[in-house]
């Protein structure tokens, strides 16, 4: 039954576009101030709790709770006019798909939320560090089986039977299956690295190709590399699941730096060592454990050669860390009236007026 004939307003408006928008506007404002008492009595008992999964969940649901409203708003002001059946009920199905992609989304968020939150709730519980990568994989997978699912369920609401579909679907589907198979390839992938965690978001790689860069996404298809010249490389999964790899993130974040320099002969060994070592360790990035070594590594042509082997806290801080540590190396040298030498050639003139010079 029409609104504007179960409230009497059919007597008091004869005219049925005046009634209709009348119909309109006094139920969607109906269902507005409605939406918005509950929501705000909802906030009210939501930060009481000790999770903050409800209070998001309300925040989301404002928005499309309103478009619903305006919808079904809509839906019943158009009962209040005689109009074609064909458009009427072409225009019901208009609204009664947007209802249901917002359903969709309704439960999409409900589970993203719960889930994510809920593994991170876990995570943390247990001490382990939540995998960015398998989160963001079970994200689009979720998305796209709700999609599926909504445009299932709208093919049924415009009069499109779904079964004889999805037998039509069945006998083709070793074609489609033929014809995705480098999809499902690389999804299957992604999954066997996610859970291998052989690669994971935020780590430094080689690429086979040896190209350095850092783990930005692996989604379902491919994986995107950031390399040092800030471009973004798009590695199929299947491409980098069976190529050989050097994750340098693992099995932990700290990098090994080694940085040569040589002094002059005649110079003490044991202060090089001690004056170099004090000079790294004051160094941010320089973890302590395992300390810096100073090795004496070779008598040179011209210098007495060392090596310090540095350990740094990420790969990311390597470059900067070695940096520093070449210029505290040459002013702390230089401070320390330790000769740095260059390479030097003598040559030696044989016969009359014989002389030597230094290159």
């Amino acid at each position: 039954m029409a609104l504007g004939e179960l409230f009497g307003l059919k007597r008091i408006i004869p005219n049925e576009f005046a009634l209709a928008l009348v119909v309109f506007l006094g139920l969607f404002i109906l269902l507005r101030v409605v939406l918005s008492l509950f929501l705000h009595a909802s906030l009210k008992l939501t930060s009481k709790t000790k999770t903050d999964v409800d209070d998001i969940l309300i925040k989301k649901f404002s928005s499309p709770l309103t478009v619903a409203a305006f919808l079904i708003s809509v839906l019943f002001a158009l009962n209040e006019m005689t109009l074609a059946e064909g458009l009427v009920l072409n225009i019901s199905r208009i609204i009664y798909s947007a209802l249901v992609v917002l359903l969709g989304y309704l439960v999409f968020v409900i589970v993203d939320v719960v889930l994510v939150r809920g593994w991170e709730s876990l995570a943390k519980k247990s001490k382990v560090k939540v995998n960015e990568s398998l989160t963001s994989l079970v994200h689009e997978t979720l998305r796209i089986t709700l999609i599926i699912l909504v445009l299932l369920y709208i093919l049924q609401i415009w009069g499109i039977e779904v079964l004889p579909l999805l037998g039509t679907l069945g006998v083709a589907g070793i074609a489609i299956a033929l014809a995705l198979q480098p999809v499902l390839s690389n999804i299957f992938s992604g999954v066997a690295m996610i859970l291998d965690k052989s690669v994971s978001v935020g780590d430094w790689v080689v690429l086979e190709d040896k190209t350095w860069g850092v783990v930005e996404k692996i989604g379902i298809r491919s994986t995107k590399v950031k390399t040092f010249d800030n471009e973004m490389m798009i590695v199929p999964n299947t491409r980098l699941a069976s190529s050989q790899i050097q994750n340098v993130s693992l099995p932990e974040p700290k990098a090994r730096a080694v940085v040569s320099f040589g002094v002059a002969y005649g110079s003490d060994i044991e202060k090089v060592k001690k004056l170099i070592k004090k000079e790294i360790m004051q160094i941010s990035h320089v973890v302590k454990d395992p300390e810096p070594l100073i090795y004496f590594a070779e008598m040179g042509d011209s210098s007495l050669n060392f090596k310090a082997y540095v350990y740094v806290d990420s790969f990311a801080n390597r470059f900067r860390a070695i940096d520093e540590i070449n210029s505290r190396i040459y002013k702390a040298l230089n401070k320390a009236g330790i000769e740095i030498p260059f390479p030097q050639m003598d040559v030696h003139l044989k016969g009359g007026g014989a002389e030597r010079k230094n290159y």
